[in-house]
């Protein structure tokens, strides 16, 4: 070669140098290795081979211009070739093969014609060869190794042409210098690739160990946190296709819908810290136990107290049994009236009657006697939880549950996260705010929420108002929801732009085919 073809090619390997650093792609990035390969060697054929956890060489990408083949990467079909091992079977490096010969000893294999080499084997490309008719006759053969020092792959090309005849030659030592040079960057930027890739594993596992923690916690809940970022991405792609109204100008990068995503599954990750007897209070006196049992306890006593009363009555009035026995059944039919009517306003409800909640006050006022004397029927936070109007929760435990996203907004400002993370926090964090401003914790309006926290609101209420698997509730049909949640759009609490959105792109009924129950999918809005 004379100098200016050499600056050339330098040229362009520090090109192909700088291209490998910005491939995010694990696929992509060895195409253009191999590809910058055979460009800078004027190769015909080459191959990438990675080392895997068996110590072997397997392929991963396979070109030959002359042949028309392009196996493996992000284009090509299957390879379907036998791994190469890097070792016998007694461990020692397997030196038959030149690829795994070089993966072995490191070291840069350089043969100009294989039909006249010795000491390998090249049984399986004299195979090919005769099939095909191709003629392999010079073979580049340079390992991959990384900055500990180990082989990660190895890289073959063969067949160096000629450019002015298209003849077959050997690889000289400029070209084996430079292939060397871009092994080195190569190696590198692979490393780099795949220990990034191994971060985004390692941390979307550890989101993953936090759901099931939850999961854990409460079976009632383990789902939601999966639903939520399946149906977040749903309505934010049905949003990202709209082309015309509020939000013709919404569009998402690959990096928005993973920032997105990671968003989602961590929206309620403060649940961790949420006592397991408030989030799945099924009833309004559960707590570590249900204390309905406690209360039919007492009425055993009422009962009891009833007995002897008529008993001492009788013995004190004999020719008065007709009306004590009158007044001790009326007796009997009233307790057990006010335990039936307990035991009913223990399940939570949508909207409990003010009378009913007089009555459960008026039976509070009762008294009983135990061995401490006696006492109000029901104790003071008893009483506050049978007259709970809507669900289960006291105010309190209610404050206690949406104290969640504030841990959650704790926790995730606390991590360190990387700019294209940079929103996780503001996403996952505003998904209890309301566009009316009267949502929590910090009471945001619409105007100052982005579109993915108003898109994850409405994700998380549907998923809630549509589980069946909820210790509250019963499961409710798709058009009771949907009915509830156009309500909520009216009303200021969700974006209605959004809503309108995630119903004409027929997202509902998408997601109940999927997770609802066949029962639940009726023929509403959806």
């Amino acid at each position: 070669m004379d100098t200016h073809p050499l600056l050339d090619k330098l040229e362009q390997l520090n090109a192909i140098g700088v291209a490998l650093s910005r491939e995010e792609n694990i696929e992509h990035l060895l195409e253009r290795i191999l590809l910058s390969a055979i460009e800078l060697t004027n190769a015909d054929a080459g191959t990438v081979y990675l080392a895997n956890a068996d110590r072997a060489l397997e392929f991963r990408i396979l070109v030959n211009r002359s042949l028309g083949i392009r196996l493996g990467g992000s284009q090509g079909g299957e390879i379907d070739l036998p791994d190469i091992p890097i070792l016998d079977a007694d461990g020692r490096p397997n030196d038959r093969m030149v690829a795994a010969y070089a993966a072995a000893h490191q070291r840069t294999v350089n043969i100009e014609d294989a039909q006249a080499a010795e000491g390998f084997d090249f049984s399986g490309t004299r195979e090919f060869n005769r099939r095909t008719g191709y003629v392999s006759q010079s073979f580049l053969t340079v390992p991959l190794i990384d900055h500990h020092r180990e082989t990660i792959g190895v890289l073959q090309l063969i067949n160096a042409l000629d450019a002015a005849t298209g003849a077959i030659r050997a690889f000289s030592a400029e070209e084996q210098r430079l292939a060397e040079s871009l092994a080195s960057q190569a190696a590198i930027a692979y490393t780099k690739r795949r220990l990034i890739d191994q971060l985004a594993e390692l941390f979307e596992s550890l989101v993953n160990l936090i759901n099931t923690a939850i999961d854990e916690k409460s079976p009632y809940t383990s789902k939601h946190c999966e639903r939520v970022p399946v149906l977040t991405m749903m309505i934010a792609e049905a949003a990202h296709r709209t082309e015309s109204g509020p939000l013709a100008a919404f569009r998402m990068s690959d990096r928005d819908r993973y920032e997105l995503r990671i968003a989602g599954l961590m929206h309620d990750c403060g649940k961790i810290t949420t006592p397991v007897h408030v989030m799945d209070k099924s009833t309004k006196l559960e707590g570590l136990f249900d204390r309905i049992h406690a209360l039919d306890a007492r009425f055993e006593v009422l009962r009891r107290d009833a007995a002897i009363a008529r008993l001492e009555t009788l013995l004190a009035r004999p020719d008065e049994r007709e009306a004590v026995e009158a007044a001790y059944r009326e007796r009997l039919r009233r307790i057990d009236d006010d335990q039936a009517f307990l035991h009913r306003c223990n399940i939570g409800g949508e909207d409990m009657a003010a009378a009913d909640q007089a009555r459960v006050s008026r039976i509070a006022g009762h008294r009983w006697r135990d061995g401490n004397g006696e006492r109000p029927f029901l104790e003071p936070d008893e009483e506050t939880c049978l007259r709970v109007p809507r669900g289960t929760l006291t105010d309190a435990e209610r404050e206690i549950i949406n104290h969640h996203i504030v841990s959650t907004i704790h926790m995730l400002e606390a991590l360190p996260w990387p700019r294209h993370l940079a929103r996780v926090p503001e996403y996952a964090g505003g998904h209890h705010e309301r566009m009316d401003g009267r949502g929590y914790p910090k009471g945001l309006t619409g105007d100052r929420m982005s579109v993915q926290a108003r898109i994850m609101a409405i994700a998380d209420i549907f998923e809630a108002l549509t589980a069946a698997d909820r210790p509250y509730k019963k499961a409710k049909p798709l058009s009771e929801c949907l009915a509830i949640m156009g309500r909520m759009a009216d009303d200021g609490h969700i974006d209605p732009d959004i809503y309108a959105v995630f119903l004409e792109a027929g997202v509902p009924l998408a997601y109940a085919r999927e997770f609802l129950l066949p029962e639940q999918i009726d023929q509403g809005r959806a």
